[in-house]
């Protein structure tokens, strides 16, 4: 269990910040579900009318985990699901180490662990929910087709300046 007292360790957004965070995941199925808060690192909880489902930032990848609210919080009061689900260690060594994230923020990584960086503190910040939503959906469509192994020998931000 969570030994913080200022962990956050469910981060809690208005409705229409995090819809607007998750325009960039359309692309992998977000219809008919709402999102009800998210990880330390942005990983976002949605329900719809089967289920919770679990957006992982760091995979890429949106399935239904639980039937519903009960079984999610028997989840998370695990210290297993709190490590797997809120990336708790980390979120903790995180703060260990001066970075707190503010109101609109969470915590995410330097470079991005689907181009092959370390999931560890010294790859962690602290990032704008929308920005960091938005970022990591754009690459993860960008990168989601190709073949296993591919090397990715550098990245563009649309918008962006040379």
């Amino acid at each position: 269990m969570v030994d913080s007292q200022r962990m956050e360790a469910i981060r809690r957004f208005d409705s229409t910040t995090l819809q607007d965070a998750l325009e960039a995941w359309a692309w992998i199925g977000l219809e008919g579900k709402a999102p009800l808060f998210t990880s330390p690192f942005g990983d976002v909880f949605l329900q719809d009318a089967t289920g919770i489902w679990y957006l992982d930032r760091i995979e890429g990848s949106l399935s239904r985990e639980w039937t519903g609210g009960r079984a999610l919080q028997q989840v998370l009061n695990t210290v297993e699901g709190q490590d797997r689900y809120l990336l708790i260690g980390l979120a903790v060594d995180a703060e260990e180490s001066g970075l707190m994230p503010g109101p609109n923020e969470i915590y995410d990584f330097r470079v991005p662990p689907v181009l092959g960086a370390p999931i560890e503190v010294a790859n962690v910040e602290v990032s704008d929910l929308t920005v960091a939503l938005h970022l990591s959906g754009q690459l993860h469509q960008q990168v989601k087709d190709l073949p296993p192994g591919t090397t990715i020998s550098g990245v563009t931000v649309e918008g962006q300046e040379p």
